[in-house]
């Protein structure tokens, strides 16, 4: 049982693949938002069926996980990462299935957190592309993700240092199979969303047996035809996001802008395919898909769903006082138990404030 969760990024699909590696079944239950809203539950709930490793979800989960509902669902135990979650009276969430040893841990994945994206998205520089440190952005880490007090281990901003391991973690290492259909699909898929799953999934359904690969612009090129500081995630972290994604089985990091015939060779694709959003022209000013329309291998998509990385960020600046309050908020209570727990080890008691 892996009890989550907010918004949804390669951190907590970290936890997902860490989980189902602790058994044979993941079970993940989702709690009610209480916080301001980024997704609705329903798109909450989409967003993480879409996840590959997961296995069933538990819609409207209790926040505090207890035996009873580890055994209502026949779980053996429940897995949670390393920062640590507290109830409105400060106490641990897990506390009752730490005593009973059902419970298991899993690092937290570094270089990113939901308050690092919001930050990302209010900040509007592009610092994130390169992971090179500004001033700007280490203002934004001192007045969103860190409270007056200090900053949390848990709650606070680190650096993604992207590594081929995580890549292997999350790919499927599949190749095509006889009888296939190889897809091919190209974009930013920024902030993967419930947008690109609806997408991909209607992509899937275009074939009996299909074959996505998902090829991923690198972030120059994003910015070039995006504009702003889009992408907000940079281009390790959004494959990591895509890769993923259940409906995914392949990605090609730094994919180029124009469909060329000798990429549609390489792959041997089948069927190209995009969605309702806008087509940019390539640098030259001509069409990117050309080559596969002239072929008859294109396709317009369109997969019933409207959202945007736009209307993400929109969400995200309408609610922006409210963010920065909640993240201060749980900043405070972290460092009350970590101050408790100096307390304990100096001087042998433990008395949260």
């Amino acid at each position: 049982f892996c009890p989550g969760y907010d918004m949804v990024h390669y951190g907590t699909l970290q936890s997902a693949e860490t989980g189902e590696g602790y058994g044979d079944y993941l079970i993940v239950g989702i709690s009610k938002h209480k916080g301001p809203p980024v997704f609705t539950q329903q798109e909450r709930y989409k967003m993480v069926r879409a996840i590959k490793w997961v296995d069933e979800l538990v819609e409207g989960a209790p926040y505090v996980t207890t035996l009873q509902t580890l055994d209502k669902y026949s779980c053996d135990f429940c897995v949670h990462g390393d920062d640590i979650t507290l109830t409105v009276d400060g106490k641990d969430t897990y506390e009752d299935v730490k005593k009973t040893g059902r419970y298991r841990e899993c690092n937290r994945t570094q270089g990113v957190s939901t308050t690092d994206l919001v930050g990302r998205m209010l900040l509007m520089t592009k610092a994130h592309h390169s992971n090179i440190a500004s001033s700007d952005y280490q203002q934004h880490t001192d007045n969103f993700g860190k409270g007056p007090r200090g900053s949390s281990p848990w709650t606070g901003v680190s650096q993604f240092l992207q590594t081929s391991q995580k890549i292997i973690q999350f790919a499927s290492g599949q190749e095509p199979q006889p009888g296939d259909t190889i897809i091919y699909v190209a974009g930013a898929f920024d902030l993967f969303h419930i947008g690109h799953v609806d997408f991909l999934e209607a992509v899937h359904k275009l074939s009996e047996k299909p074959y996505i690969i998902v090829g991923l612009h690198f972030d120059q090129e994003v910015n070039r035809y995006k504009g702003k500081n889009y992408p907000i995630m940079n281009i390790h972290e959004r494959t990591l996001s895509v890769l993923a994604c259940r409906h995914v089985s392949e990605v090609v990091i730094g994919a180029p802008y124009t469909i060329t015939k000798d990429l549609l060779d390489h792959f041997k694709v089948d069927l190209v395919c995009h969605g309702k959003t806008e087509v940019f022209p390539d640098r030259g000013g001509y069409d990117p898909y050309a080559v596969p329309k002239k072929k008859g291998i294109f396709r317009t998509v369109d997969s019933g769903n409207s959202l945007t990385t736009d209307n993400i960020v929109q969400r995200i600046i309408k609610n922006r006082l409210l963010y920065e309050a909640r993240n201060q908020k749980k900043e405070a209570k972290e460092l009350a138990v970590i101050q408790a727990i100096k307390n304990y080890n100096l001087m042998g008691t433990f008395v949260p404030k």
